[in-house]
Order: C-alpha cells, then sequence, then structure tokens
C-alpha cells in the first residue's frame, strides 16, 4: 500500500504539472472548484483521514485541513461566487502539501490497511475527475500534448441477447470497497437483448441532424463537426463513442424505440465481456468502439472507452452503512438526482475495474467521458 499511495501521488502530480502557473486560479467548470483547490484537497484529504481521525495528530494549518476538506456539487442554478483572492498563494500550498506527506510518510505503518486503500482511491477518482477540469481549460494554458486519433470506420450494427438469470451487485464482504458497494446482493433478471457496441458519433449524428442539440464534446466551425479533444479540436471521428449526458442519452433511446441499461443488466452483459484496452490512462481520448474486438466476449467495450449511464438511480443496497470515517462519501448523493455510470473511462485508474464500483452523476451534467449502450426488452 505504501508503494501504491507513492504511485498514486506520481500521477496527481503529473497532472497538476500540466497546467501553466498562471492558470492555476482558473474555473474550467462552473460547478466545480478553482484548480488550486484540488491541489490542496489530495494532501488535504489524506491528512484529515490518516493524520487527524486514525493517528489523532495534532493539526499544524488547521485553516487549510479546513478549506481543503470538500469539494463541492452544487445544484444547477446554485454555482460558486468565490474570487481568486479568496484563495492563498501556491508557495503556502505546496508547503503544506509537503509537510503533510511527510508527517503522513513516517507514520504509514501504524495506518490501518482500510485506510490507505480509501487514500489511494480517492486520490486516483481525483486523478480522473481532474482530467475533467483539465480538458476544459483553455489550450493555450495547459502543456501542449498530442492526440493520436484512431478510426477504424464504423461498426456494423448488432444485439446480443442476454438470456434471464441472476446478477450479483455490490462487493462481497472481505474485499475492500467503497461503502455503496456494500453489502453484496443477488436480483434475478429478465431476458433482454443490448447493443454489441456503445453509440458512436456517427449515430448521434443522425440524430443531431433530426434536430437534437449537439454534446458537449461537439462544436461546428466551417460547416464541420469538429471533437474538442483534450489537446486540441479535430474532425469528429464518426466511429468513437458519443460522450453525452443521461438526459441526451434517455432522449437518444426513446428516439430509438429502446432504452438504457439497469443497473442490473448491465451486469448480466458484463459477466463474461472483457476489459477494454482504453482505461488505466491508456489514452487522453476515446478510441473505436470496434478496437477491442479482438478480445473476443459478447459485448463490446463493456468496462473502458467510456462510463454506461444506466437508468439506476443511484440508491443503497439493502442493509447500507456509511463509513464512520467518510459519512459524507455516497449518502448525500442517495436523493434521486444522480444516476449510476457502470464501466470506465480512459482515464480511470485499474483499481476502479471491479464490476461492484459504482460512478454517479446529476443527469445533466456533460463533463464526464459517458457514452451508452442501447436496450431492448
Amino acid at each position: 500500500m505504501r508503494n501504491a499511495l507513492c504511485r498514486a501521488r506520481q500521477q496527481t502530480d503529473e497532472l497538476f504539472r500540466l497546467v501553466r502557473p498562471d492558470a492555476l486560479y482558473e474555473r474550467p467548470i462552473p460547478e466545480r472548484h478553482r484548480i488550486l483547490f484540488y491541489v490542496g484537497h489530495l494532501e488535504a484529504f489524506d491528512w484529515n483521514l490518516i493524520g487527524r481521525y486514525a493517528l489523532d495528530v495534532p493539526s499544524f494549518h488547521p485553516n487549510f485541513d479546513h478549506l481543503f476538506a470538500f469539494g463541492i456539487d452544487p445544484p444547477p442554478g446554485q454555482l460558486p461566487a468565490d474570487q481568486p483572492t479568496d484563495w492563498p498563494g501556491m508557495d503556502e500550498v505546496e508547503r503544506y502539501n509537503r509537510r503533510t506527506r511527510e508527517e503522513i510518510d513516517a507514520r504509514l505503518d501504524q495506518v490501518p490497511e482500510q485506510l490507505l486503500h480509501v487514500a489511494v482511491e480517492h486520490r486516483l477518482m481525483h486523478a480522473e475527475t481532474f482530467a475533467y477540469i483539465l480538458h476544459q481549460l483553455d489550450y493555450s494554458k495547459k502543456a501542449a500534448l498530442r492526440t493520436r486519433v484512431v478510426e477504424s470506420g464504423p461498426p456494423a450494427p448488432a444485439m446480443v441477447e442476454i438470456p434471464a438469470g441472476s446478477a450479483q451487485l455490490g462487493m462481497p464482504n472481505g474485499d475492500f470497497g467503497w461503502d455503496n458497494e456494500f453489502r453484496a446482493y443477488e436480483l434475478e433478471v429478465p431476458a433482454f437483448s443490448v447493443s454489441k457496441y456503445k453509440v458512436t458519433n456517427g449515430e448521434y449524428l443522425e440524430f443531431v441532424n433530426r434536430g437534437a442539440d449537439p454534446p458537449f464534446f461537439w462544436k461546428k466551425s466551417g460547416g464541420e463537426w469538429l471533437y474538442q479533444g483534450m489537446w486540441g479540436a479535430f474532425p469528429l471521428p464518426l466511429d468513437w463513442p458519443v460522450y453525452v449526458t443521461y438526459e441526451e442519452a434517455n432522449a437518444y433511446a426513446r428516439a430509438r424505440g429502446m432504452r438504457l441499461m439497469s443497473e442490473a443488466e448491465w451486469h448480466r452483459a458484463a459477466a463474461q465481456s472483457p476489459v477494454s484496452c482504453n482505461v488505466d490512462f491508456r489514452h487522453w481520448d476515446p478510441t473505436p468502439v470496434t478496437a477491442d474486438d479482438q478480445a473476443g466476449g459478447p459485448v463490446a467495450q463493456i468496462t473502458g472507452n467510456g462510463w454506461e449511464w444506466t437508468s439506476s438511480e443511484f440508491a443503497p443496497f439493502p442493509g447500507f452503512e456509511p463509513f464512520a470515517f467518510y459519512k459524507n462519501y455516497s449518502e448525500p448523493f442517495f436523493d434521486g438526482s444522480h444516476f449510476v455510470l457502470k464501466g470506465a473511462s480512459p482515464r480511470t485508474a485499474a483499481c476502479f475495474l471491479r464490476p461492484s464500483f459504482r460512478n454517479w452523476f446529476r443527469p445533466s451534467y456533460p463533463y464526464v467521458y459517458a457514452t451508452m449502450r442501447l436496450v431492448e426488452s
């Protein structure tokens, strides 16, 4: 776990170095904190969890412990109003971060293994959520890297029949998981048919041409649709999965006379389907929906190359108990206003590829790397 924490720190440090110093007080996503918050948040979280909660070490900077403690998820129309001058200088934040790591590293042997798992996975979650923020930062304010655009041509439409059977949701006791992954239970799922491939940009373009709004990651220039990638804009790859909101995914499915998978149906479809190669920070942007056909399995890219919206509201499993040390991780979001996503995106760390892991977002949130798959009953 010490090595895992070290690797996770290296990954987030590398991400923050991609931001030009004069952009650290920018807020690329209006609903989220300024970039500087995330620089301090990861260390403050580790300190509050390990230094204060687990080991009861006296605080050396209580103001920062509080300032950088929590992210935000404001309801629509309630955006934060803080100003750059409300935040401390980067030099002071870096000193806090160094001291925090020194204090924690000197005591790692005393930390319960569960809390080390929490620290590592929390940091890697933010490696992905910070990628969403970095994606929206103006190209001139971040490092100039290149994207290799891989295309293979549109797939032939295909539906896969999934027989009726039981689906296990959640994590068996004994392994590490987050509170909303417990307790494991089984559901009987009727037979259904699911599209072999994620819905592509090309398929969704037909929907846009009939009057639907374009997805957030598209823009039109000179009569041509462009994809706004992490490091630049380029002609829309028609065979990539379309990244959409839940509301857009649901509307598209209805227009096609179909629907989205439930969380339990995702588990049935994923049971014998392989993980895509486009996970664990391998690429910055998507790859074609057919890129992993050589891997076999009935349903392509059920995990990887884009989270998949489900029709299931984010809700507790029977017997749910919040973590005593992180009570606001899941419970505040059991509000009927967040929907479950399953699978993984290109920027999802390998530790989250376990089937029980649950992601969730508001239905209109456009920044997440989330796509869809169609279902017929």
